[in-house]
Formats: structure tokens, sequence, C-alpha cells
């Protein structure tokens, strides 16, 4: 459970930071968690603890551009670092 910050405060937090999702719960930009300052670790905690899931970008099938001849594999969605995270529809209400 998050010890360092309050529960409010994280609540509070999120509320202002949350925009709709097309799933019909709120959706943070981790961005937007970065530039809100030191306590992201309890955050995303916090998200996670309260059935919250994080979002990663879809991967595009490597193209035949200018570098389409290197042999780079896509990474994994494991291997991916979460861009938004999504909290079911009654966790800030």
């Amino acid at each position: 459970m998050v010890s360092t910050v309050e529960e409010p405060a994280i609540r509070a937090l999120l509320t202002r930071l949350a925009r709709p999702h097309p799933s019909g719960g709120q959706v943070i930009d981790r961005a937007a968690l970065l530039a809100e300052g030191g306590d992201f670790p309890e955050v995303i905690e916090w998200i996670i603890d309260h059935a919250g899931q994080p979002e990663t970008a879809a991967g595009g099938a490597p193209s035949g551009g200018l570098h389409g001849s290197r042999n780079v594999e896509p990474l994994r969605a494991d291997q991916r670092r979460a861009l938004r995270y999504v909290l079911p529809a009654d966790v800030l209400a």
C-alpha cells in the first residue's frame, strides 16, 4: 500500500489529470504523472492497487524505409513502457 503519499492527495491528483477513456473508465498519461513530481512510484503503485492497467502503444510492423534493412526485433508488450494508465470507471467517482 502507499506509504509516503496520502490517499486523498493521490486521488485529487488523478482526478485532476484523468480524461475519459473509451472503455468507460479514466485514462492518465504517464508523462503527466512524471511532470507532477517525485511521487511517481507511489502513484503508479496506487493505480495498480486500484485495478488500473498500464496501456502501451501498439508496435508497428517493420517498414522497408531508410533503416528497414536492419534486423531489429520489435519490443514485446511486456518490454514496453506504459504510455498511459487506465482506471476502471468507479475508482475516481
